[in-house]
């Protein structure tokens, strides 16, 4: 069966898509990691795609956006996976969430490092 791939250039190309929002639909687990295909070529190592496969995805991913976050498009698509918990940080300016993944330290000011107080909070489930 003849692979029918399509480079990482060409599909954010196509889409008029940037690179990051590639990247932050990875992350999100929109778009599996394995669906990345590391190549070799002339020029040197560049990432290639099933064609059919994510076209299909971001077709999915464009036209559901408008309508429901792109978190909620995330579980609709693995609705059985266990989801990660959050952390939430409501300001003035809107709700940013994190991975708790994600999150490498957590600090209030410079000095006041509360990293290890969460993670214990996350472990112990007392979310």
């Amino acid at each position: 069966m003849e692979e029918h791939l399509i480079s990482k250039k060409d599909l954010l190309q196509r889409y008029g898509i940037s690179y990051g929002a590639l990247y932050r639909w990875k992350r999100m687990g929109l778009i599996p990691e394995e669906w990345f295909i590391k190549r070799a070529t002339p020029t040197g190592q560049e990432t290639f795609f099933d064609e059919e496969t994510i076209c299909a995805r971001i077709d999915l991913i464009i036209a559901a956006k408008d309508s429901v976050s792109l978190d909620e498009l995330a579980k609709q698509l693995h609705p059985h996976k266990e989801q990660e918990p959050e952390l939430v940080i409501e300001t003035n300016y809107g709700i940013h969430r994190f991975r708790t993944s994600e999150i490498r330290r957590i600090r209030i000011g410079e000095k006041c490092d509360i990293t290890d107080e969460v993670v214990r909070i996350i472990t112990d489930n007392e979310y």
